[in-house]
């Protein structure tokens, strides 16, 4: 992908993408054109402190799969690999989880099609076509990328919690509901 694509969905996502998850709001926004999409709340690895990554996702057999289209180099795998319990901001919900790398090459190639078609439109950016390439060349071609497989082993806070942004749409939808009243009446 090139540098200037990178930049813009780095923006994308710190202006866009994780305020709508935090305000749980993530659903709304999750399709089959834009992708669907999680938010995963990693620890720094440096700084302690949380940071946001939404990537593309899909579930297979009981748990959460993702793929660091960054390869090795994505500050948030990095940060995985320090604190492999991540918290995920889903669109329906959050849950707890631990984070392995998956090396089977056979789960590799389903797992991998399967993100890079709920993906939508970035699932195009890794060079082809993720419906209708082969199998031998979708090993060939993801070869690098790292699969990683979150196990649910809890429910996380989600969006409404102290941290989150949630209270935000509730307290403005109230306010709306109340305004209307007194309008109606």
């Amino acid at each position: 992908m090139p540098d200037s694509m990178r930049r813009f969905f780095r923006f994308l996502n710190k202006f866009f993408m994780v305020p709508i998850f935090r305000l749980g709001l993530g659903g709304i926004f999750t399709n089959p054109i834009s992708g669907y999409i999680m938010v995963l709340k990693v620890i720094g690895r440096k700084s302690g402190k949380i940071r946001y990554a939404p990537v593309n996702y899909a579930i297979y057999q009981g748990t959460v799969w993702c793929v660091s289209g960054g390869r090795k180099t994505s500050d948030w795998y990095k940060n995985l690999l320090a604190t492999p319990d991540v918290e995920i901001m889903l669109p329906g919900g959050a849950i707890f989880g631990h984070v392995t790398e998956e090396n089977d090459p056979q789960v590799r190639n389903q797992v991998i099609r399967k993100i890079l078609q709920n993906a939508g439109f970035a699932g195009f950016f890794e060079g082809y076509n993720p419906w209708n390439i082969s199998d031998e060349e979708m090993a060939a071609k993801s070869a690098d990328l790292p699969l990683l497989k979150i196990t649910p082993i809890g429910i996380g806070n989600g969006a409404s919690d102290l941290q989150g942004w949630a209270w935000i749409t509730m307290l403005i939808l109230t306010v709306l509901l109340v305004l209307l009243l007194i309008w109606i009446f």
